[in-house]
């Protein structure tokens, strides 16, 4: 009876199925292992032929023509003489620090970069904070502030070019309307007050780049926080400066890097108002390399292409820096 019941009821079946299978574990893991490789392979190349022709476009016309212009920075390279283009080393790089138009033209990068960056930050971020507030057809004033960012530079320049003008401009025509000035003024024409122009055209289209990176960040403050600010009695300003800034101080770092990086490598509202003139005293040193391709001396202008990189390394170099302790 004991046996009988042992070997027929459920705990007898699940022997007899055990039993029936002893090493049924170990194979299947081993038939999978050694599939999956072949698996891995095979995807793997089918990833690479869809990858193959972006590789192949980025490689040919990105990497090929920025190492050919790395190499034409060591030779003597004229494009009005191409059958002797001998190797010169370093002669070209002490071209360009020796050329007496070299230290006017560092200091308008110089003035240019901070000039610039200065204002867009501060009308930026008082834009934004203007923009976090609800009123009506908020939707649309933020569409105007961000139309900007979606024009071309080179348009901007050429646009502000006209409303620069001595003679027809609609900036002389409000500045004399309004009484501030008795006579028109020659914005693109004067050496003193060309800078200012590009300047100015400058801020107004790079606002909208900080303006939109603020806005972001200031929408991720808990107003929470700043209702118990309020109610133990913080004022705004307060709420600003102890709450509000430190909470978006990684940002606005992150922003600032990255704009100096982009206004310092940034040549085209220059060229499209005053073309480095009156005089070169609006030169940065794109433009200046810009007018040495112009000339059709690639070996100089390669230089300065290489100088440029290594100055903008340096503040990627910062950016990287700040973004790691803020991934931290």
């Amino acid at each position: 009876m004991t046996s009988t019941s042992a070997s027929g009821g459920p705990a007898g079946s699940a022997g007899r199925t055990t039993r029936s299978r002893p090493g049924a574990g170990p194979a299947p893991r081993g038939a999978a292992g050694a599939r999956r490789p072949a698996f891995r392979s095979r995807h793997a190349l089918t990833i690479l032929a869809f990858l193959a022709p972006a590789i192949v476009f980025v490689c040919w016309f990105t990497y090929l023509p920025m190492l050919q212009g790395a190499r034409m920075a060591f030779l003597d390279y004229n494009l009005w003489d191409l059958t002797s283009t001998p190797f010169v080393g370093f002669d070209n790089f002490a071209k360009v620090l020796a050329d007496p138009v070299f230290p006017t033209v560092a200091g308008n990068t110089v003035l240019w970069v901070v000039g610039s960056l200065v204002p867009q930050f501060v009308i930026g971020f008082l834009i934004a904070l203007a923009l976090r507030q609800r009123f009506r057809f908020r939707g649309v004033y933020q569409a105007l502030v961000f139309f900007p960012w979606a024009v071309s530079g080179f348009l901007i320049g050429m646009l502000f070019r006209w409303m620069f003008n001595a003679e027809f401009g609609v900036v002389n025509d409000l500045l004399m309307k309004a009484g501030l000035i008795h006579a028109p003024l020659p914005w693109l024409a004067d050496p003193r007050l060309a800078m200012i122009a590009v300047i100015i055209a400058n801020v107004w289209y790079g606002v909208t780049f900080f303006a939109i990176m603020i806005l972001a960040a200031l929408q991720s403050v808990p107003d929470e926080v700043l209702e118990a600010a309020s109610l133990d009695g913080a004022g705004k300003a307060r709420q600003l400066f102890s709450i509000v800034i430190p909470y978006i101080s990684t940002t606005l770092l992150l922003t600032v890097l990255l704009r100096v990086i982009w206004i310092f490598n940034f040549p085209d509202i220059i060229w499209a108002m005053t073309g480095g003139g009156p005089a070169g005293r609006t030169h940065i040193i794109t433009t200046w390399m810009i007018t040495f391709t112009q000339q059709g001396n690639y070996g100089t202008a390669s230089a300065i292409g290489l100088i440029v990189m290594a100055l903008l390394f340096v503040f990627c170099g910062f950016y990287l820096f700040a973004m790691r302790k803020v991934t931290r």
